[in-house]
């Protein structure tokens, strides 16, 4: 059988069991909804046949149901855990367990790691136990500012990918690499790596235009992959930190018709206005402070506080590709609040925005009558370190917090108390 096949067997009979499963009303929590109804206090859930079908002060519990009492507890979406290479990385030193970066030296947009997506990675397993529903896969150019041979501007397609099981959804955006992080990839010249996507971007709305003395940039299936992209108007992710590089990045997708959205973005308060003209997202790391490179000059830990003041759209993504400390995005989002974002338009921009952001809206981001039920109850304050996933569903049926780590922690936890640990 295989992995996709394996995947969808999976998905079905889990979907099935949601289905048969009796009705479970989650009752007197905080329920924040991220959608039109806001936060709702002494609110229950009522899940059945794998799907919300009330949500409110007054819901009761149908014959039969399960009533699980929350006593107050937070119930929130079940999180996003950013963009990454989140179940295509296991061990980031060993190479076959990474499939996250493609190295044939060429533009292949027609590459999607989610082809090689594990779900039961353990850091798939990891992440889901604190709360974590769904992802975005993305390639990466792993390396390019330090030369890396192989590496593409146009690193390929990024996939949602739920937590649960399931398999990954279609793709939903385009990788690519623009501003220093190109250079090494563009003749040592960021100006050189617009030169190189326009002409792949001309290339793919008009095949015939490359003559046989041009070399030609892109496959077949990357010219098809790469018009639809455009035509489509799916999402162009381009990783960028310095003001200059954002705004001609702005320029350059009105000119060539992209739909862009802004990863990183250190510098992005900076060009808040024209951002916001441009009605572009900014997917941005809340630990972004100190720089590491003369691009991120202007990093602040203020930058989401910043951006959502002037009206631009943000979501949260830690800023490394790598996938064990996804679980740290929900406190990134306590930082930022910290730092003056308000403490709703942190949780939106873990739950609601990216769902929105990535045509994942019918399924993640919102607790909502008639969505799949994907949310999680809280031991407190989501956006605090300290506080735990106690309880969570994903595409309809309740899924196990459990992991490698739990695992080892209830294996050795006594003969620590003990003292008989060896």
């Amino acid at each position: 059988m295989s992995a996709r096949f394996a995947g969808a067997a999976a998905a079905l009979l889990g979907a099935a069991a949601a289905a048969a499963a009796p009705a479970v009303l989650l009752h007197d929590g905080v329920v924040h909804t991220e959608s039109a109804r806001g936060t709702l206090q002494h609110a229950s859930v009522l899940l059945s046949g794998g799907r919300v079908v009330a949500v409110g002060p007054d819901v009761a519990a149908p014959a039969g149901a399960t009533t699980i009492e929350l006593n107050g507890r937070p119930v929130t979406p079940a999180l996003f855990g950013g963009i990454g290479f989140l179940g295509v990385t296991e061990v980031s030193a060993e190479a076959p367990t990474n499939d996250g970066v493609l190295k044939l030296g060429q533009m292949r947009p027609e590459f999607e790691p989610a082809l090689a997506f594990n779900p039961d990675s353990n850091p798939v397993q990891v992440s889901r136990a604190d709360g974590i529903g769904f992802a975005l896969l993305a390639p990466g150019a792993e390396g390019v500012s330090r030369g890396a041979a192989g590496s593409s501007l146009v690193a390929g397609l990024a996939s949602i990918v739920p937590l649960d099981g399931r398999p990954p959804r279609p793709p939903a955006a385009l990788e690519v690499v623009l501003g220093s992080e190109s250079m090494h990839l563009a003749g040592e010249s960021r100006a050189g790596a617009y030169m190189l996507l326009a002409e792949a971007l001309e290339e793919a709305r008009n095949p015939a235009a490359a003559t046989t003395t041009d070399a030609k940039l892109l496959s077949a299936a990357g010219r098809r992959v790469l018009k639809a992209v455009v035509a489509e108007q799916k999402p162009v992710i381009v990783e960028l930190d310095r003001a200059a590089d954002i705004r001609a990045a702005l320029e350059f997708a009105a000119r060539e018709r992209l739909k862009l959205i802004v990863r990183g973005g250190a510098e992005a308060w900076r060009v808040a206005p024209q951002l916001k003209r441009a009605g572009v997202p900014v997917v941005l790391d809340p630990l972004d402070d100190l720089p590491d490179s003369f691009d991120q000059v202007g990093a602040t830990l203020e930058n989401a506080a910043r951006l959502h003041a002037a009206g631009v759209t943000i979501a949260f993504s830690l800023r490394t590709e790598e996938p064990h400390n996804v679980r740290k995005l929900r406190q990134a989002a306590g930082i930022a609040v910290a730092h003056g974002l308000p403490w709703p338009a942190a949780l939106a921009a873990i739950t609601s925005v990216p769902a929105k952001l990535f045509r994942a809206g019918g399924e993640f981001g919102s607790i909502e009558v008639g969505r799949p039920a994907s949310l999680v109850v809280w031991s407190g304050d989501p956006l605090e370190v300290t506080s735990l996933a106690q309880l969570a569903w994903l595409g309809g049926g309740r899924v196990s917090l459990a992991s490698r780590q739990t695992a080892l922690r209830d294996r050795y936890l006594e003969k620590v108390r003990a003292g008989t640990a060896r």
